[in-house]
């Protein structure tokens, strides 16, 4: 039996259904070991109850249950999801009932419709045993030692179509002893003034403890959910980062961020909010999912700042353009260089990577309109911070490149494979490279074949580069991705070229632009190299 570590009732609960409700969003599939790690983690975040999924819907679920037994929790308990028992069937013999009591949760969460049209139509049987159906299954669990929430499916919707008979699935969930009624606006259409009026008009019907389940369809997920708790709500369930079914379900990453800092509710500690960024990112990793960048609190661009004046203001006031310190939830400033950029932003960007360059007011500016020149022809230094440095460091007038591009040739042809290689006969294309750079006063000419013009262009970079730093073979290309930045162009559109690199210790990123790929992959390709000899060499 999973140990039931709540032994008080806060006033307002966290409630994710992360490893249910969130695995029905396309693109998600986590096995066991992901959701037993992602349960761990909700615990160290302070979540209250974690909803790990349907019991006898599928065998990873099982198995969930089987081995969460083990896991240390020290602030969740899990609970069981299912349905309550179906038409005409007692609930001894329905084997859905059966597989929540075998489950071995503390907390079983029934879901049971409260919308009249959803009981004729879906279930296809009558309202009063719909209500018979609710009271029974909870009856039972509760006669079986378990605590019982009941989700209320459709409710908002059905309280729409027939309060009445809506209200009615409330007060028999509550008689039969179910300890929380969860309205659930099922299909995320709600506005929070309608979730206002509806949980006023049941608070009036019912002394049971009322929770909020919301979905996100209408963009109002964290909305009616914090609308609900002002309007009586002790339980909020939702998702880590508003993973779902179609638009998603209530953001449960926004909802703590809200109810903690706008609210002052403390339904986690200080230390626990502190960790909100690296608990939405290690779930989303192991959700494997990309990232988002712009999502509220804990996105890596919830706090970054572009425009100049932003960015002036921010260095003179932190708050003038942030809602919260970005340290409460765990996350942190960017100043983000650019076109709109001022010479704020490259002092601030100058300083926060540790460059260990002066810029002076002149050479501030000159930076400055180096960068809106070639922003205009295509680069972008937002994801590119080390092209930047190479930009700032090269205007400097002592700085000494430790290698200079001569020029370079790109040969590629349709050839024949050796029987020895292939199948005799067989064609593929081949990419040859010629590079000329200068070191040290000394012009180097290398050439080398690659599966690919960029392949070819490493290949004999490095064999001219190698001959007089050795440590360059570590080097590796880890990311690399072209955008065409004006398609309407067609196939004389310029192209932007983004790599990422590695020495296996450190990664950096620069960038390169041009009508031509080839030659927007050399510039990148060539920064990456030139980065990595003056700042990681040694």
């Amino acid at each position: 039996m999973v140990s039931n570590v709540n032994t008080q009732k806060p006033k307002l609960v966290l409630y994710d259904t992360t490893l249910r409700d969130g695995t029905q969003m396309e693109g998600i599939s986590l096995s066991v070991e992901d959701k037993l790690k992602i349960a761990k983690k909700l615990d160290e975040l302070g979540v209250h109850y974690i909803e790990g999924g349907w019991p006898g819907s599928n065998p990873k679920d099982a198995e969930f249950f089987a081995r969460v037994r083990d896991l240390d929790l020290t602030h969740s308990t899990i609970t069981a999801f299912g349905a309550t028992r179906r038409a005409k069937i007692s609930v001894e013999k329905d084997p859905q009932i059966q597989a929540l009591l075998d489950a071995d949760t503390k907390v079983i969460t029934l879901v049971g419709k409260s919308s009249a049209l959803h009981v004729k139509r879906i279930l296809e049987t009558t309202p009063e045993e719909n209500l018979d159906m609710i009271a029974d299954s909870i009856r039972y669990l509760k006669s079986r030692g378990r605590r019982v929430f009941f989700d209320a499916e459709h409710f908002f919707d059905g309280f729409k179509e027939d309060p009445d008979y809506a209200l009615k699935t409330v007060q028999v969930a509550e008689k039969a002893g179910a300890e929380w009624v969860i309205l659930c606006d099922t299909n995320g259409g709600c506005l929070p003034s309608e979730i206002a009026d509806i949980m006023d008009r049941v608070r009036e019907g019912s002394d049971v403890e009322l929770g909020i389940h919301v979905h996100n369809d209408a963009d109002m997920g964290v909305a009616n959910s914090l609308t609900a708790i002002a309007h009586g709500a002790t339980q909020v369930q939702g998702t880590i980062n508003g993973y779902g079914e179609r638009c998603g379900n209530a953001n449960l990453i926004s909802i703590i961020g809200n109810l903690k800092i706008k609210l002052g509710v403390d339904c986690v500690t200080d230390e626990q909010l502190s960790h909100l960024t690296e608990a939405s990112h290690y779930i989303r990793e192991l959700a494997n999912l990309p990232p988002n960048h712009h999502q509220p609190y804990v996105g890596v661009s919830a706090f970054s700042h572009k425009g100049g004046m932003h960015v002036a203001a921010v260095n003179k006031l932190e708050e003038s353009y942030q809602h919260i310190p970005p340290e409460l939830v765990g996350n942190a400033k960017r100043v983000v260089i650019s076109e709109l950029s001022g010479r704020g932003n490259i002092s601030y960007k100058v300083k926060e990577l540790g460059i260990d360059v002066e810029l002076g007011a002149d050479k501030t500016r000159e930076v400055l309109q180096k960068i809106k020149d070639l922003e205009s022809k295509g680069f972008q230094y937002e994801g590119a911070e080390a092209s930047f440095e190479l930009l700032v460091r090269r205007a400097q007038e002592e700085y000494k490149p430790p290698f200079e591009l001569v020029d370079f040739m790109v040969v590629v042809e349709n050839s024949r494979r050796s029987p020895a290689s292939a199948s005799e006969g067989e064609e593929h294309l081949l990419a040859e490279a010629m590079v000329k750079v200068r070191v040290e006063g000394e012009v180097i000419h290398t050439a080398s074949e690659g599966n690919g013009p960029v392949h070819a262009l490493d290949g004999a970079l490095r064999k001219a580069l190698v001959q007089y730093y050795p440590g360059v073979s570590v080097v590796e290309l880890a990311d690399y991705k072209v955008r065409i930045i004006d398609e309407s162009s067609g196939t004389a559109s310029s192209i932007r070229v983004l790599i990422e690199s590695t020495d296996g210790e450190h990664r950096w990123r620069t960038v390169g632009s041009s009508t031509n790929v080839i030659e927007a992959s050399w510039l990148a390709l060539a920064d990456s190299l030139e980065y990595w000899l003056i700042k990681h060499r040694g």
